[in-house]
């Protein structure tokens, strides 16, 4: 499949540029004319939820660490096919990805990949002439990515402005545009990141109208629409999906306490043969009728906490269901719905499913890298031996764990490096910390529809055999 959409990368030297706000703003901008797909390099959750709420079109994540380059392109490609525009947010600094020594994982890396150009946002608050060689350090790092333009953020006035884009339109970079310093163009952040779109709607809405606003007064967007024009064609390998046969029916938990998914998750699992019901563990009393399978996804459980405990109908449901065999997915945030309960950053303790032994305690110190993954033993997801990528994010550790409770999977950083055990796996559970995308190994979603199924028909056990 040739795609030939115009597409840029928004990048940036570091975390905390303002590439996020730009990203939103120029989405939301050009989104009021034109259809707009989001991109997210990277395994970020949050990012996605603003590009889609600026876009209305479902953003997706970029990963070549965790899913094949073929793959990557053949999610681009399906997700922009019909867009006039996409946009693909980076992640962390340019260069920065799984290594120091390659760029695996990284923004150039997708950039390249994709053949798309890349504009650097560049925060300049502090700094003058020397943005000029910041921006030649990053156009000319790697001979093979196209740096196309500069914006400049957190500007302090207009002669600051004349100054950076002097500097750096002298070494042959253009400057699109500069935003001005704006304490109040942000998105708030918590200990976890940033808050998730879904939480605030109407404030998101703001925003994002606001951002689009300062887009549109302070950048050039038709030296934008050229640059992405720029990209040249590019191949991809597209399957026609091919649905299966409905066979079971995964309730999926979605509502702001559980909100971290890829929604190439969910469309492997319907492709699968699943059909995906959503439900809210924060505010519906049961499970979807004809359920036959349950996936809990990652998201912020410890910040309604008190709500999730207050359901005692729902949590009851839960139970009842585990106890009958039915299988149950567990990542991260859903890892904690189902201990016995959670213990806040203040202390309070707040009742859960209770469906594993121990309870999840929050911490200070963040657990985050991406994780190379083997299956300890038999799970609904991967047989023993098998192995896939992940990636860990949180602040929680479960506590007083049983000794003799089975491991799920065998997890290191990196190739050769020390592995540890992690998760649990027994009957028809699997629960860990570690966020999986399916399209890393295309057996996952399989695998854990045949679980569904099999219970349906009367297995006693969702593990595979």
């Amino acid at each position: 499949m040739k795609v030939e959409v115009p597409r840029l990368v928004i990048a940036a030297p570091s975390s905390g540029s303002g590439k996020s706000t730009v990203c939103c703003g120029l989405m939301a901008a050009l989104a009021a004319d034109f259809k707009v797909q989001g991109f997210k390099v990277g395994p970020d959750y949050i990012d996605p939820g603003y590009h889609t709420a600026a876009t209305r079109r479902v953003s997706r994540n970029l990963d070549t660490w965790m899913v094949s380059a073929p793959r990557v392109k053949a999610t681009f490609a399906r997700a922009a096919a019909d867009a006039d525009i996409a946009i693909v947010e980076g992640v962390m600094g340019l260069f920065d990805g799984y290594e120091a020594k390659t760029e695996t994982g990284s923004t150039a890396e997708v950039a390249k990949l994709l053949n798309a150009p890349v504009i650097l946002v560049l925060d300049v608050g502090k700094m003058a002439r020397s943005a000029g060689a910041l921006a030649l350090g990053y156009r000319d790092y790697d001979p093979a990515l196209k740096v196309a333009g500069a914006i400049c953020n957190n500007v302090a006035s207009e002669s600051h402005a004349r100054w950076v884009t002097e500097a750096i339109e002298a070494i042959g970079l253009p400057v699109l545009g500069c935003l001005m310093r704006d304490p109040d163009l942000h998105i708030p952040e918590r200990h976890l990141g940033l808050h998730t779109a879904g939480e605030r709607a109407d404030e998101v809405a703001r925003f994002l109208e606001r951002a689009g606003a300062i887009v549109r007064q302070s950048i050039d967007l038709e030296r934008v629409w050229r640059i992405a024009r720029s990209a040249p064609p590019m191949e991809a390998d597209v399957d026609t999906p091919s649905y299966a046969t409905v066979q079971a029916k995964i309730a999926v938990a979605r509502d702001p306490a559980f909100c971290f998914y890829y929604e190439d998750n969910l469309d492997l699992l319907r492709l699968a043969g699943a059909e995906v019901a959503f439900f809210s563990p924060l505010n519906d009393a049961v499970l979807p009728e004809g359920t036959t399978g349950i996936y809990l996804g990652g998201g912020y459980p410890e910040l309604y906490a008190a709500q999730l405990a207050a359901n005692a109908p729902m949590r009851r449901s839960l139970r009842e269901s585990i106890a009958a065999g039915l299988p149950v997915y567990a990542e991260c945030g859903g890892l904690m719905f189902l201990t016995q309960y959670i213990i806040d950053l203040e202390g309070n303790r707040h009742e859960m499913v209770g469906a594993l032994p121990g309870y999840s305690r929050m911490q200070e110190r963040l657990r985050m890298g991406y994780r190379l993954v083997r299956a300890h033993r038999d799970t609904l997801l991967l047989p023993q031996g098998e192995t896939t990528r992940g990636h860990e994010f949180h602040y929680s550790d479960w506590e007083e764990r049983p000794a003799d409770a089975p491991y799920a999977y065998e997890i290191a950083p990196r190739t050769g490096e020390e592995s540890r055990p992690e998760g649990f796996a027994c009957g028809s559970v699997l629960a860990s910390y570690v966020h999986l995308h399916f399209d890393a190994n295309p057996a996952l979603a399989p695998n854990f529809v045949k679980a569904c199924t099999r219970w349906q028909s009367g297995t006693p056990e969702g593990n595979i055999r």
